[in-house]
């Protein structure tokens, strides 16, 4: 498993996606505050009290080999937007891209077009995976939107899958992409990416 969790660097015409680390810790607050994103309830976005403990978590999954995360850091201006991950990796075959977020002027630019091509190029074509997931809040309609653009198709729904730190319980929206649904992902991806460029 460990071979994909080493500390790759991912680049594209608009992004490029490096390894998490503390002294990130900054450009997160600036990305995060372009539309106070850490006020949205239904997903978890670091503000100047919790970005320390954000970046902790991520580096200890990374250590642990359950994850990979990148900070999103744009080509033009060279200052970071937001962070993805891979996640949940059980094995090395089956991978989660979770914990996006980008900063609000970044939303619907083609970012997370790229951002997702990237991943799932490499988590297909380097990673040798049979699949990859995509998790979200049931409330994110946004999100929700967005993976089904990507090409993923809705598994299904978990129940009261986790308790939020408020004591409620969080209905999770699953999605994956299959490696035979990948050739026809990857060339409608390739397709809106050239709209981006």
């Amino acid at each position: 498993m460990s071979h994909w969790l080493e500390n790759i660097e991912l680049s594209g015409k608009l992004v490029n996606l490096i390894p998490l680390k503390q002294n990130h810790s900054n450009g997160l607050i600036q990305a995060a505050s372009d539309g106070e994103l850490w006020n949205l309830w239904y997903t978890y976005v670091p503000s100047e009290k919790t970005v320390d403990e954000y970046i902790e978590f991520a580096i200890n999954e990374n250590i642990h080999q359950k994850a990979h995360a990148f900070a999103v850091v744009d080509k033009k201006t060279n200052k970071i937007i937001g962070s993805t991950r891979y996640c949940n990796a059980i094995n090395n075959n089956r991978v989660e891209i979770g914990y996006t977020w980008y900063a609000k002027s970044f939303q619907r630019t083609g970012v997370n077009t790229e951002c997702k091509y990237l991943l799932l190029t490499h988590a297909f074509e380097k990673l040798k995976c049979i699949a990859v997931e995509f998790r979200t809040n049931w409330h994110n309609h946004a999100s929700r939107n967005g993976i089904a653009r990507l090409g993923a198709k809705q598994d299904g729904i978990l129940r009261n899958h986790l308790l939020d730190v408020d004591g409620s319980y969080r209905d999770t929206v699953v999605f994956s992409i299959t490696k035979e649904e990948w050739p026809t992902v990857k060339k409608s991806l390739n397709f809106k990416r050239q709209y981006y460029s």
